[in-house]
């Protein structure tokens, strides 16, 4: 009587699936199946998003007389950098800054390093000093609404943004000296008070329609 043959399971049944990866410089981000970023809902656009597709983008277009739709300027990325001068005695204010940065951002920043020693400052070489972080897309649109909205209404004497902060390319910085003005932070858990930087970059190729990009999106500019 002949054996009966046993059924082999397939090869690739022991394999465990995993979510694909989209690999970039600054490590892996993980995605679903229908390549989504996790952490944001599917089909989900941002308040500002729609408010330039709606409504900035034609009045630019109406300015400036663009012929074609990708000279209309837009908003690129938000990189927001922190620097930690009480890092010099203790190395642990860093790690504290890029926490309340990610919650700020609601994105994980990196931790940035001194790259040559400064015997003055007491700086070594590759010791960290701070934090950044780059937004794009709908976090970048979801900061800048709490930028606007939130954040700079409640900055102490706050007479209005410098409309000449600009870099002749297009790019607009400002500075926020005290972080705790943004609602994310526990103001009674927080241990100092930091500052930051935060430097708006946009397609525009010159300041006066970069300035006017940012005016749509109701900066409070000085008059």
């Amino acid at each position: 009587m002949a054996d009966a043959k046993k059924e082999l399971p397939p090869k690739d049944s022991a394999k465990v699936k995993t979510e694909p990866k989209v690999k970039g410089k600054r490590g892996s981000v993980d995605v679903g199946a229908a390549g989504k970023v996790a952490g944001l809902p599917e089909g989900y656009l941002p308040r500002m998003k729609k408010h330039y597709e709606e409504v900035i983008r034609p009045a630019l277009v109406q300015e400036f007389g663009y012929k074609n739709a990708l000279q209309v300027p837009r908003i690129e990325k938000i990189v927001l950098n922190m620097g930690v001068g009480e890092a010099v005695n203790d190395t642990k204010k860093v790690t504290n800054a890029a926490a309340e940065l990610a919650l700020i951002a609601g994105q994980k920043p990196i931790v940035t390093r001194a790259r040559k020693a400064i015997s003055t400052f007491k700086v070594r070489e590759n010791m960290p000093i701070g934090a950044k972080v780059t937004l794009r897309q709908a976090r970048m649109y979801e900061f800048l609404d709490r930028l606007i909205t939130v954040a700079l209404p409640r900055v102490r004497d706050f007479r209005g943004l410098n409309p000449k902060s600009f870099d002749g390319r297009g790019n607009f910085a400002l500075g926020i000296k005290e972080h705790i003005v943004f609602p994310e932070i526990d103001y009674d858990k927080t241990e100092s008070i930091i500052g930051m930087d935060v430097i708006v970059c946009t397609t525009a190729k010159t300041d006066d329609e970069a300035r006017a990009l940012l005016r749509a999106f109701n900066f409070p500019f000085r008059q």
